[in-house]
């Protein structure tokens, strides 16, 4: 199973940061592959919020990334799965306040390749570290300088 693990410090508010994270919409602001998505109307918010996204691919084409929120604890965790694509990882973001207008995000991936997926472990293992290094981008699509 390919797993990676980052930190971040966000120097705002554990609320915000949630909220940031929980709308998908944003996800362009801090996910370079990220090329497009959108919320899924029908599906509300919370657990079963439901997130269209096209992701940039090998080659330069574009692949479906589409994912559904599983666990919704504002202002402390929030989990999701990928329900489309080629790779369908699960993960999750903790949050904690470390001190007052300060947050600490842990964000996890997991990925568990299946069929001819499993001759790509090391290339996968390397692709869920990036994205999970990715998190680092928050502060500044958060809006803090530096």
């Amino acid at each position: 199973m390919a797993h990676a693990v980052q930190a971040v410090t966000v120097n705002r508010p554990i609320g915000e940061v949630f909220a940031f994270l929980a709308d998908g919409n944003n996800e362009p602001l801090w996910r370079p592959g990220v090329s497009d998505v959108g919320h899924v109307a029908d599906t509300g918010s919370g657990v079963g919020a439901t997130y269209k996204q096209t992701m940039k691919g090998p080659g330069g084409r574009s692949i479906p990334g589409d994912y559904r929120i599983t666990r919704y604890e504002e202002p402390t965790r929030l989990d999701f799965e990928v329900i489309a694509g080629p790779a369908r990882p699960t993960g999750r973001f903790d949050l904690r306040e470390t001190a007052a207008n300060t947050t600490e995000v842990t964000f996890t991936l997991d990925l568990k390749p299946r069929g001819f997926m499993v001759l790509m472990t090391p290339l996968i293992n390397k692709q869920v570290r990036t994205e999970v290094a990715n998190i680092t981008n928050v502060p500044r699509a958060m809006g803090e300088s530096g």
